[in-house]
């Protein structure tokens, strides 16, 4: 989750300060009657304006009786235990009106027949990527025992050193190895990811093993289940070796051992929440980890850490048993050192499950080979008229396009509505999921208390009115149908990665993105490029941005005190 930036709190606290006044107790009470709560007219009066409400007094009379049923039906809500697993009975779907979702799946090649040699340099394997790595386990050049060893041994020595790591899973992670090694020799070789080692973001749930959510409140949990998205890793042989940081319930870097550290410049924090996920990746800590996106939490740690991560398609990968923050903006998707590497993950871990109703089963038909003149590709000229973050790499990505014989559609990014504004409905939906960690005043343990900060903000997310939330929201679907016809003339956009509200906007239409690194800055910090996507189309974006990582070298270099 991006660090929200709203101007929210001070209206909060002046509401907080009126609901103080708002109502008093009166002894006018039967026996074995409940009290009865009195609202003062001039509080409600002083409340409706900050909610840019007028009532006459007439209106605020005939108001009492109505809050004070309203009270009572909060409280018996709030006497209900709600597990953060449970959903709202309301679900998001990004689909534009007529939209059809493609039907057939086609074969897809992975092209592990390519020649990979096992490098004299053992440490070199640090930076292999995972097609690299798939053919070295499938030839049986290393075990799966041995290269998870390997990398259990660099997150040992650099672990700390980047505070990327909750825990480490080795007796799982061997044990996982062993089985793949045995299957692989007896001939049963379950794909690319068979024998590659991997960490998990720590929101998603392992059975037996802590799931912290990187906060103090929740530092001790173990959820009695095992998430979707590592029932598939496991299923696609891949090997758990480690449960990664993220900020303090998916915001920043900051989690309750400390900030997570780029590898880059160990002075600089690694962006958030995926920030264990993307720091241990471009260390060569790890081959690919999972991360989740609400408001940029793969983009941005993606981004100042140089790395490759897809962002999918809302409702693409299942998020049965990883925490909920915003039931209808969550994603779940993989954090890697190319497009390639994340197109392989993403096969293994999209698709329904039975348990979260959200998820839309789609082909993905990955073509490595696709051809730069068979693809239809845009840009918003508007957002790259005022990109001001690091603007000759990006135009310098648009020149490598055209270099490359691609034909680029200038495209207005809309900005016709209210889209910072929208941010309302993440607010109203993590107080939701957070409701008891505010409520039981839990929330005071965490590590970060500032003005913009989780605990604050679920505070004042309280007096977000449902009306204006589901008016939000119906904004929301003004905006998929603008967003999506955008894609009637194009397959991908490319945009910069956090001009204007692209990140945002996206987020709430629940397009996919790749974000991959397109340079580097002054001081040496990689920078980053987004291509979007139509929905459920991660295949054109991840093929296009292969073809930009084949004709660059920005994803193969790697952060110099850790190439050992």
């Amino acid at each position: 989750m991006k660090r929200i930036t709203g101007t929210l709190a001070f209206s909060a606290l002046l509401i907080a300060i009126s609901i103080i006044s708002l109502t008093t107790w009166s002894c006018r009470q039967k026996p074995a009657e409940k009290p009865v709560m009195v609202f003062m007219t001039d509080s409600v009066k002083l409340t409706g304006e900050m909610f840019d409400l007028v009532f006459s007094q007439v209106e605020l009379d005939s108001m009492r009786s109505g809050l004070n049923d309203q009270l009572s039906y909060y409280k018996e809500i709030h006497a209900v235990k709600l597990d953060n697993s449970i959903p709202p009975a309301l679900l998001f779907n990004p689909l534009p009106a007529g939209f059809v979702l493609p039907k057939d799946q086609l074969p897809l090649d992975w092209q592990q027949k390519r020649e990979v040699r096992l490098p004299d340099d053992k440490a070199d394997l640090a930076f292999y990527s995972v097609a690299d790595l798939s053919v070295l386990i499938k030839t049986r050049q290393i075990t799966s025992v041995k290269l998870t060893k390997f990398f259990l041994d660099r997150l040992k020595k650099y672990g700390d050193t980047l505070k990327c790591v909750i825990t480490l899973t080795e007796d799982l992670a061997l044990k996982q190895a062993k089985k793949a090694d045995d299957e692989i020799a007896a001939g049963m070789y379950r794909g690319p990811l068979h024998g590659i080692p991997f960490g998990l973001k720590d929101l998603v749930a392992v059975k037996g093993f802590k799931t912290t959510w990187g906060s103090v409140p929740y530092r001790d949990q173990v959820i009695d289940r095992t998430a979707t998205v590592a029932k598939k890793l496991e299923a696609a042989g891949a090997v758990l070796v480690a449960k990664l940081t993220l900020g303090e319930l998916a915001m920043d870097d900051v989690w309750f051992g400390g900030m997570t550290k780029n590898p880059w410049d160990l002075k600089q924090g690694s962006s958030g929440s995926s920030a264990g996920s993307a720091s241990s990746v471009a260390a060569g800590l790890l081959p690919f980890a999972i991360g989740s996106e609400t408001w940029g939490s793969i983009v941005s740690p993606s981004t100042r850490c140089g790395t490759t991560g897809l962002r999918p398609t809302f409702g693409r990968v299942s998020r049965a048993g990883c925490m909920a923050l915003s039931w209808s903006m969550d994603k779940i998707g993989p954090i890697a050192r190319s497009a390639e590497d994340c197109a392989m993950v993403f096969e293994a871990i999209r698709g329904s499950d039975g348990i979260d109703k959200t998820v839309i089963d789609a082909p993905f038909n990955y073509d490595p080979n696709l051809q730069i003149k068979n693809i239809r590709i845009g840009y918003f000229k508007n957002l790259f008229d005022k990109d001001e973050d690091h603007p000759q790499n990006d135009k310098r990505t648009l020149n490598e396009f055209k270099k490359l014989g691609a034909s680029l559609v200038p495209l207005q990014f809309p900005d016709s509505l209210p889209v910072e504004s929208l941010q309302i409905i993440l607010s109203a939906e993590a107080a939701a999921a957070f409701d008891e960690l505010t409520r039981s005043n839990r929330d005071s343990l965490m590590v970060r208390q500032y003005q913009e900060a989780w605990p604050n903000i679920f505070r004042y997310a309280r007096f977000i009115p449902a009306v204006e939330y589901i008016q939000a929201n119906r904004i929301r679907t003004l905006a998929i149908e603008e967003f999506n016809k955008l894609f009637d003339d194009v397959d991908v956009i490319i945009s910069p990665s956090f001009t204007g509200d692209q990140l945002l906007l996206t987020n709430l239409t629940g397009n996919p993105c790749v974000v991959l690194p397109n340079g580097f800055d002054k001081d040496h910090h990689p920078t980053s490029i987004t291509f979007i996507g139509k929905l459920f189309d991660e295949a054109s974006i991840l093929e296009v941005a292969k073809i930009y990582q084949d004709a660059t070298d920005f994803n193969k270099q790697h952060p110099k005190m850790f190439l050992k």
